[in-house]
């Protein structure tokens, strides 16, 4: 078996990090917290039980939010406020943010999760106009 290896980083470029290994899941999630957690419609979040994450540079920047009474935890670049990967030390499981990733992951998502929750404004979204830039450039 091969083994992947996955470079990421957050916006400003302090925070570096690489996963190695596998992805077992790839999940939208619609849910109250993802959105306001993303401030959009939903999270896009690769799961691993197996990979290892390894911080590269500016893990002293990196800080995490656990919900209190939930199991939603988020870590993101002090500086920029990127989100940036969670890991789990009592489940083990390592949280990625699709975003994040700076190389081609090669799966797409399994399913759209917690759909009962989607926002209003995200449905039918394939007649809105695509523009390959910023409007008016």
């Amino acid at each position: 078996m091969t083994t992947s290896t996955y470079s990421g980083s957050c916006l400003c470029g302090a925070v570096r990090f690489q996963i190695r290994g596998a992805f077992e899941s790839f999940f939208l999630c619609h849910c109250r917290r993802c959105q306001k957690d993303t401030g959009s419609a939903h999270a896009a979040n690769l799961f691993s039980t197996t990979a290892a994450l390894e911080w590269l540079s500016g893990h002293d920047l990196v800080r995490s939010f656990e919900l209190s009474g939930t199991r939603h935890k988020k870590s993101f670049c002090r500086e920029c406020g990127s989100a940036l990967p969670c890991a789990d030390k009592e489940t083990g499981l390592l949280v990625v943010p699709a975003g994040s990733l700076d190389d081609p992951i090669g799966i797409r998502p399994n399913a759209h999760i917690c759909s009962d929750n989607r926002a209003d404004w995200d449905h039918d979204l394939e007649s809105v106009p695509v523009l390959p830039g910023l409007p008016g450039s």
